[in-house]
């Protein structure tokens, strides 16, 4: 059946990120039941997994396997995704049979109904897996070349191998929180000036966001095994929306000469709902040319970009209404999830169920579509409209939401939201 003519018998507004061309992953509790379990968004509704395991509706199909196996009930999805595809890609289907209008089971069933459904405004959502490690990548060109022109000129934009391989750093696993988590505003040295040579304590006066898009690592590889590309997407088990916050001032005088440290680790925010590729896979699209070729092993003459928009906005503290300041597209990014996957693995490292590979700061070729604060203000030269007030970076008390969307024949395939208040630094004597 044609994806726009694919209907649920649960409403779905047509600018609902979560109708039955979705049917994302999550982990829930609610009002009524505080254990945390594995939920699927339809519409303003979660379908529980474990209840619907629990009601044998599971049974006698391809998800009876997981559903025997107890997966739905965990705390986090790891479970589920170290199953593999063939049991992410049958447990979607068999959801998206029951949602179906001209199917009865659920619709014709009242009592049934009642069990299986919370109501998302009910509902607590939680972090979707427990993060073994965290990736973080540098994969737009766009953005990479801004920070290079802004720190090195124009000439040395790009180091020599951008352009060659998917430049990553290993991140902190126990700082990413879900959607809705408040952000406290880190602390650490800076240098007071330009031209300072030495540092003074105390918070980041530079606080930035960083609009990204991350992958779960589902079923992962051997311990000393590469994972090919044509193999790639069967490691991958879905995406997530992420803003990597960055403290500026901290991050410059720390980054040399190994990298990101107190600058990125005080806290990663991402959206609670994971979408599949097999849902993303309508809206694959050719990524941008990669000129020189890569080597053999990052070839990959498939498409491989998705065409997701994604947006940032900001609302300060005391207003009500949110203020755009970026709207770009996972589709700019130079390398993508299978290229940034394979390189990771290509030394034999092994890969985990949860592991969160970031895509790096997400920029486009035009001002609108720059994917953090430093560039729109290129480095706090300049100033960014916000809600009636002007901003270089963010302010004790900014709301930052980031969300994304691909747009099909009448529905959109979404991510919700990645939100965060941010809070005062904490009073120290240091």
């Amino acid at each position: 059946m044609a994806l726009h003519l694919l209907k649920s018998f649960v409403p779905v507004a047509p600018t609902s990120h979560f109708p039955i061309q979705n049917l994302p992953f999550g982990v829930f509790s609610d009002k009524a039941n505080h254990a945390k379990r594995v939920g699927v968004a339809i519409g303003d509704l979660i379908l529980d997994l474990a209840a619907v395991a629990q009601a044998g509706l599971f049974d006698g199909t391809h998800v009876e396997y997981p559903a025997k196996q107890g997966v739905f009930n965990h705390d986090a999805l790891n479970a589920f995704m170290s199953l593999g595809k063939p049991h992410w890609t049958a447990t979607r289907n068999r959801v998206q049979h029951l949602l179906r209008d001209d199917v009865p089971t659920l619709r014709d069933n009242a009592a049934l109904r009642e069990r299986v459904f919370v109501a998302q405004k009910d509902a607590t959502m939680h972090l979707p897996a427990h993060i073994g490690d965290y990736t973080d990548f540098y994969a737009s060109k766009e953005h990479a070349t801004n920070v290079g022109i802004m720190f090195r000129g124009k000439e040395n934009a790009l180091m020599p191998n951008w352009t060659h391989l998917p430049v990553g750093y290993h991140g902190r696993a126990s700082s990413v929180v879900v959607s809705g988590t408040p952000i406290r505003r880190p602390c650490g040295q800076r240098l007071p000036q330009k031209g300072a040579t030495a540092p003074v304590f105390g918070p980041s006066v530079r606080l930035d966001y960083e609009l990204e898009m991350a992958f779960l690592v589902g079923s992962g590889n051997a311990l000393g095994e590469p994972i090919p590309m044509e193999k790639a997407n069967d490691h991958i088990f879905g995406v997530v929306v992420m803003n990597d916050w960055s403290a500026r001032d901290i991050q410059a005088w720390e980054y040399v000469p190994l990298g990101p440290f107190l600058g990125k680790n005080f806290g990663t925010t991402v959206s609670p709902w994971v979408v599949t590729l097999d849902a993303l896979e309508p809206f694959l699209v050719a990524g941008p040319v990669q000129e020189p070729t890569p080597l053999p092993y990052l070839r990959d003459t498939s498409k491989a970009a998705y065409d997701i928009r994604l947006q940032v906005q900001i609302k300060p503290a005391g207003k009500q209404e949110f203020a755009t300041v970026t709207d770009s597209n996972l589709k700019y990014m130079y390398w993508s999830f299978k290229q940034q996957l394979v390189h990771h693995a290509v030394n034999g490292c092994n890969m985990r169920p949860g592991d969160l590979c970031g895509s790096g700061t997400i920029s486009g070729p035009t001002e609108s579509a720059f994917g953090s604060l430093l560039e729109l203000t290129w480095s706090g030269a300049k100033t960014v409209s916000v809600a009636g007030e002007t901003r270089t970076f963010i302010q004790d008390g900014d709301e930052v939401k980031m969300t994304g969307w691909c747009e099909g024949d009448g529905f959109r395939v979404g991510f919700g939201d990645a939100t965060g208040v941010v809070l005062p630094a904490h009073q120290t004597n240091y």
